[in-house]
């Protein structure tokens, strides 16, 4: 029941899609440090969101969401077919790979227009990739290590953006970081390029507030994303306006492991 419904989130079945098989010849293969990470489903989610309200600080960003997509109607999918992009392009074969790759080209190409200040914008411009991909590889390590392997070697972590820059490489992205080092730097250098405004608030009350498929998942889900807004960096919830209380830290942090726990033994 617990596989079902998971497996339900990530993989759209009115589609026909079914959970992505491994395979050893991918990009990646099986030693590599991100089929680890990007294999542990609770610190994906709460690193997949976090990665959003990050995102969307971006002016740009927050403008080919607000202009080109549903996400009022379906958040979910938005995330559903993020999730299984990266699950193409870590597990799949190269063609599955290749594939997933060139159908976000051919989308990015169509999302273009222009910011209220005049500014045009498009959603397959380096810089901004560069931006998209950096904000999720920071987001899912510091997740997995938070939720899963707290003493993960700087080395791997290092290993870690070096590997999925491939990915950022083939959507065509700027020179992307590959080191932690140089990821944190990086966001750091771009936080004068961000803004917060109402329809950065609007977004983000819409992800924070979508309700699960089922009524059953509404806690999980909650608690989930609680986990994610409190992996955000502090200037990040301060943009947001979001201050979670260190009063309940503690118990997010603890039910977000518990409810990590028991996918990784459901799946197992």
């Amino acid at each position: 029941m617990v596989i079902d419904r998971v497996r339900a989130v990530f993989n759209d079945r009115a589609r026909g899609e079914t959970p992505v098989q491994r395979r050893d010849d991918g990009l990646f293969g099986p030693a590599a440090v991100a089929w680890r990470v990007h294999g542990d489903v609770t610190s994906m989610m709460v690193g997949g969101v976090a990665a959003l309200l990050l995102q969307m600080l971006h002016p740009a960003v927050l403008a080919g969401v607000w202009d080109h997509s549903n996400f009022r109607q379906d958040m979910l999918g938005r995330l559903r077919r993020t999730a299984r992009f990266i699950a193409l392009t870590t597990y799949g074969g190269p063609e599955d790979a290749e594939s997933a790759i060139a159908r976000v080209r051919a989308v990015h190409g169509c999302v273009h227009g222009t910011l209220p200040d005049g500014t045009p914008y498009s959603a397959g411009d380096p810089a901004l990739l560069a931006w998209v991909h950096v904000t999720e590889a920071v987001c899912f390590l510091d997740a997995w290590r938070r939720y899963a392997e707290p003493d993960m070697t700087q080395a791997d972590q290092d290993r870690y953006f070096a590997e999925v820059a491939v990915v950022a490489h083939g959507l065509g992205a700027d020179e992307v970081p590959a080191s932690r080092a140089a990821a944190l730097a990086y966001m750091e250098s771009m936080r004068p390029r961000l803004r917060a405004d109402s329809r950065t608030r609007e977004v983000a009350r819409i992800l924070l507030n979508n309700a699960p498929q089922h009524w059953a998942a509404l806690p999980i889900q909650q608690l989930t994303f609680q986990a994610s807004v409190d992996l955000l960096p502090a200037w990040a919830r301060h943009m947001h306006g979001l201050r979670p209380s260190t009063l309940t830290r503690p118990l997010v942090h603890g039910g977000t492991r518990g409810i990590a726990e028991v996918l990784r033994w459901a799946f197992r």
